[in-house]
């Protein structure tokens, strides 16, 4: 694929993790000109992935705020063209209501670092802020909206500048990404300019969990573990434990939504997959539907990474940074707008996105689902269902807040 001419655009990455949204970038001719990332495996994976890409010896981003500043990347004041990157989402996320300090937003300790990117913004004045995290970030009460809006006011009458935060809340699998995700895109234009995504391209016809990865052949999956794997080949593709209630077509193991919508959950070959999580126990899914977890390697596909990029890290490891990355599809996207509408106006890029993958023939037929294995026989029975909206176990500081 052929890319517009284009000068040389540069972006200062925070947060980096293993480089999904940076990746993203690239593929639209943006040039990754600094990293700020913390964590050891991520820089190694970075390194091993991209060792073209400057990862700053400011690794924490607190740090970074104080200390880096336009000549250590090789800039003049106001040159650099756009900051990106995602501040850690737990404060903000759906998970973490139900951790033990629960969600608590900018008074949370991590989101600091939605201090310390916008310090940052301060001190190289980019031509665009972009900012991708979990919808909570810029909805519901505890969201980081008014901080963000309310610094960018202050830049803006120190520094004579014009920035005004834009966001919206997409779906990956909305532009050929295999794979719901849902997240909020916040972009913030020095000199004012408006930005929107572009509309929807896979809105109609999303790509699927067979177009991601039918065509692999792993010579090692990963095997199941932990108590309940065994009842993976009892539940339908596309399904999860609640097809062994008394609603499901299965024997009635579990009582109605009386477990996390992940419990067991299986991918659908003619469906894109759920969102993959960071850190998944041996019983959440999704699950390939040959009743296994995924491989790294098929976490990577479904979340558009091109086929030369590996973490490096033991298996957990991998997953860890594989499903804590923003899809590099959906990067692109971005980044496409932001050039054509800002940075270099009518720029014009070929119609497909070059980290969107072919489509592959039609799936094959689904296998049905087995009886339970004989183990479980004893549990089969009348279940109580969860009692309601708001009548079940209660997340922590949650009120007013969305997913």
């Amino acid at each position: 694929m052929t890319l517009p001419e284009l000068p040389r655009l540069t972006v200062l990455s925070l947060f980096t993790g293993t480089g999904g949204l940076d990746c993203g970038l690239e593929a639209a001719g943006l040039e990754t000109v600094g990293c700020v990332e913390l964590n050891e495996l991520c820089r190694r994976s970075l390194e091993e992935n991209r060792p073209g890409w400057k990862l700053l010896d400011c690794a924490d981003v607190l740090q970074a705020a104080t200390e880096l500043r336009p000549r250590d990347l090789g800039l003049g004041s106001g040159a650099l063209d756009v900051i990106a990157g995602g501040p850690p989402c737990q404060p903000f996320s759906v998970a973490g209501q139900w951790t033990s300090s629960g969600r608590r937003g900018m008074d949370d300790e991590r989101a600091q670092t939605v201090v310390a990117m916008l310090d940052l913004v301060e001190a190289f004045l980019p031509r665009v802020l972009l900012i991708e995290n979990v919808a909570g970030f810029l909805r519901g009460k505890i969201s980081a909206q008014p901080f963000v809006e309310g610094r960018l006011n202050k830049i803006n009458k120190r520094h004579g500048t014009s920035y005004q935060l834009q966001a919206e809340i997409v779906d990956a699998a909305d532009y050929g990404v295999p794979q719901h995700r849902r997240r909020v895109i916040a972009v913030a234009t020095r000199d004012g300019s408006a930005f929107a995504l572009p509309a929807p391209t896979h809105a109609m016809e999303r790509m699927t969990a067979w177009d991601a990865m039918g065509d692999l052949c792993e010579a090692v999956v990963p095997s199941g573990s932990g108590g309940w794997s065994d009842l993976l080949p009892s539940i339908p593709e596309g399904s999860n434990y609640q097809y062994l209630t008394a609603r499901g077509g299965g024997s009635e193991l579990f009582g109605y939504r009386t477990r996390y919508w992940s419990f067991l959950l299986k991918l659908a070959r003619d469906k894109p997959a759920w969102t993959l999580p960071a850190s998944p126990g041996p019983s959440t899914g999704p699950f390939h539907w040959d009743n296994r977890p995924l491989s790294v390697r098929e976490r990577l596909r479904l979340q558009s990474f091109p086929d030369d990029w590996q973490p490096v890290g033991r298996f957990g490891e991998q997953v860890k940074q594989v499903g804590n990355a923003t899809p590099p599809l959906l990067g692109e996207v971005i980044a496409r707008a932001l050039v054509g509408q800002v940075l270099v106006p009518g720029a014009q890029y070929p119609a497909a996105p070059a980290l969107l993958r072919p489509r592959l023939d039609s799936a094959p037929q689904a296998v049905p689902p087995v009886p339970v294995p004989a183990r479980f026989s004893a549990m089969v029975g009348e279940k109580p269902a969860h009692l309601g909206v708001g009548k079940g176990p209660a997340p922590r500081q949650t009120e007013g807040n969305e997913a």
